[in-house]
């Protein structure tokens, strides 16, 4: 088998159409880097219509809604395969899903993650080129309670949606803080309805040296600690799709969106997700594409497979969104008519909290790496920078920065796993 070039990037969250080429010279260097690769991913975290959904009671953060032609401007970066399973997939519900969904095929833009089903939402996408297929499934941990897809019955048709890795925290805690949520549970009778529940047989009996406490549960434990897990539904879907896919696949790529994080550090890399990508490479996958926390996080080489645990960002946007919900202005006290940039405004003290005064979430990398007979041969690190502290109509567009120390900030995330990168250049090499 030939010798197959992967280029993978993070989170596009794109609400302005390309500048001329005058104002971005930019685009054909990251054109000419992206489409050196056969397969050329982006994880697209806005929905794509013309208020062809209504907005829904709950949304990702932002409303994220971008004019259909946004998709032909994120297209001129050379991507082919895009994941759509993200918090942001149903903004506008069903219908801005479905409209989406349209306005991709309609250019002819592969993707995964959300369909009109799970097992639509759940099915890969394949790519094929120069001879060589390479397979895609997407998947969100991160999502509001309406957004994943529901299974079909002979009876009744699924629910559209996302694909979803559903995941169950647990807190660890120790005898003294144990027994302080039982006084607390009794003093409050929080527990009160699910308790009576479970006396009528509805719910299952708790295990023994767990408590739980409103939706938290927690566990006995000699030390104090959170741990995830992967549900294990979706794990199983996912291992099945990837077994399905390696019989069709020469490559087998999962993608997963998540905002989870270990601890009090955005940096973390969370348990489930480690547990899960390890998972899905041992079932056969031949890597991860991870994003959602909005900036890098290590690189993992996992039995000779990549394990990219975030991306960061490769387009970012929110400040100039078109349009927002009426509810999200009355949330912040405003009135609908005072408009998006006032919302923006004050939702960021004027700017100067929040995403917009996070160093991380304005550098990130595009990840080429190239794969022969399912062994990886070479990772190369190519920085960007979004523009933190330009105007907004100027912000959110990547550069390529050639920028060392982003390099390094990304050595220092991976080092935990064993990785190391050098720095030639302005780009990053994976030792392997």
């Amino acid at each position: 088998m030939s010798i197959a070039r992967f280029s993978v990037t993070g989170d596009s969250f794109m609400t302005r159409r390309l500048p001329k080429a005058s104002d971005y010279p930019d685009l054909p260097d990251l054109r000419e880097l992206i489409g050196s690769a056969d397969f050329r991913f982006n994880n697209l975290e806005f929905t794509a219509h013309d208020q062809e959904g209504a907005p829904a009671a709950e949304s990702g953060g932002t409303s994220a809604m971008s004019e259909p032609a946004v998709l032909d401007d994120l297209a001129a970066y050379g991507f082919n395969v895009y994941n759509t399973a993200n918090n942001h997939s149903l903004d506008y519900g069903e219908g801005g899903l479905r409209a989406t969904i349209r306005h991709l095929d309609e250019r002819g833009m592969s993707h995964c993650g959300t369909g009109e089903d799970l097992a639509a939402a759940a099915a890969p996408v394949y790519v094929e080129k120069n001879g060589v297929t390479a397979a895609f499934i997407g998947q969100s941990a991160s999502f509001n309670s309406f957004n994943p897809a529901g299974p079909s019955s002979p009876e009744v048709r699924g629910r559209p949606g996302l694909n979803p890795l559903g995941v169950t925290a647990l807190y660890h805690i120790r005898e003294d803080h144990f027994q302080s949520l039982k006084e607390i549970a009794a003093a409050t009778a929080i527990n009160a309805q699910t308790d009576y529940d479970r006396a009528c047989g509805y719910l299952p009996p708790v295990p023994e040296g767990r408590f739980p406490f409103g939706d938290l549960n927690f566990v006995l434990d000699e030390k104090e600690y959170q741990e995830s897990l992967p549900k294990e539904a979706d794990l199983m879907r996912t291992l099945e799709g990837v077994a399905e896919a390696k019989k069709r696949a020469d490559y087998v790529f999962v993608s997963v969106h998540t905002h989870y994080y270990d601890g009090f550090d955005n940096d973390e890399v969370p348990r489930f997700l480690k547990t899960f990508s390890h998972a899905v490479i041992d079932a056969g996958a031949d890597g991860m594409i991870g994003h959602g926390p909005h900036t890098l996080r290590g690189i993992e080489i996992y039995r000779g497979k990549p394990i990219f645990y975030s991306l960061g960002n490769f387009i970012f946007q929110t400040e100039t969104v078109r349009v927002q919900p009426a509810e999200a202005y009355l949330n912040h006290g405003m009135k609908p008519e005072d408009g998006v940039r006032a919302y923006m405004l004050r939702r960021s003290h004027g700017d100067t909290t929040g995403f917009c005064a996070i160093r991380d979430i304005w550098r990130s990398v595009v990840a080429n790496f190239d794969m022969e007979d399912g062994r990886l041969r070479a990772v190369r690190l190519h920085p960007v920078s979004l523009g933190m502290g330009e105007p907004w109509d100027r912000r959110g567009w990547p550069h390529l920065s050639f920028d060392e120390e982003t390099l390094k900030h990304l050595a220092r995330l991976s080092e935990p796993f064993g990785t190391e990168i050098g720095i030639r250049g302005g780009t990053g090499y994976v030792k392997l």
